[in-house]
């Protein structure tokens, strides 16, 4: 069954908390970006042991499994993202359609194990890189390809909520949400 595409622009999210999964942006210290990830990612494997891990729970909504095969994949997006901001002046990321990605790369169908230590890897890759980020790029500007314009220290705000917001999807738990 196919799932309706997200339409949403989500970029509000680094100026107020998100009422679905509680993720309050003002709570975010740059310095502590990869801590929250790694407490993140931890929670993942669990989530993706589950023997009812890629069974959707309704028509409209992924399995635990995609949801897991997606943040893995927005972990390394935004490691991407986040190297062009540090490696070019004003760069305009290509756009990524987390949609057709879901269907192109048969997200239900993946194995879960290798998902998980995929999400993991990808996880702490992005981890470090966001570790590594001096005091003097956290304003270096990079643009999505709508126009939506970030700084390096907006843009892991906003990416931060993604990782977060599935796994309350999920109902893994999380450090940054209720």
């Amino acid at each position: 069954m196919a799932i309706t595409p997200d339409s949403k622009n989500w970029t509000w999210v680094v100026e107020r908390p998100c009422p679905d999964c509680g993720f309050d942006p003002a709570a975010v210290e740059f310095a502590r970006v990869p801590e929250h990830v790694r407490a993140n990612a931890a929670r993942w494997p669990a989530v993706l042991a589950r023997p009812d891990v890629a069974v959707r729970p309704d028509d409209r909504t992924w399995s635990a499994l995609e949801y897991g095969a997606h943040v893995r994949d927005v972990f390394c997006i935004f490691r991407s993202r986040l190297e062009l901001m540090l490696s070019e002046i004003d760069p305009t990321f290509a756009n990524w359609d987390q949609d057709e990605t879901a269907v192109a790369e048969d997200y239900g169908a993946q194995d879960p194990a290798t998902v998980s230590a995929d999400l993991v890897a990808a996880a702490g890759a992005i981890a470090d890189a966001f570790a590594a980020v001096p005091d003097s790029a956290l304003d270096r500007r990079g643009v999505r390809s709508d126009g939506s314009a970030f700084t390096v220290r907006t843009l892991a705000v906003y990416f931060l909520h993604d990782p977060v917001h599935h796994l309350h999807d999920v109902g893994g738990g999380s450090d940054m949400g209720r």
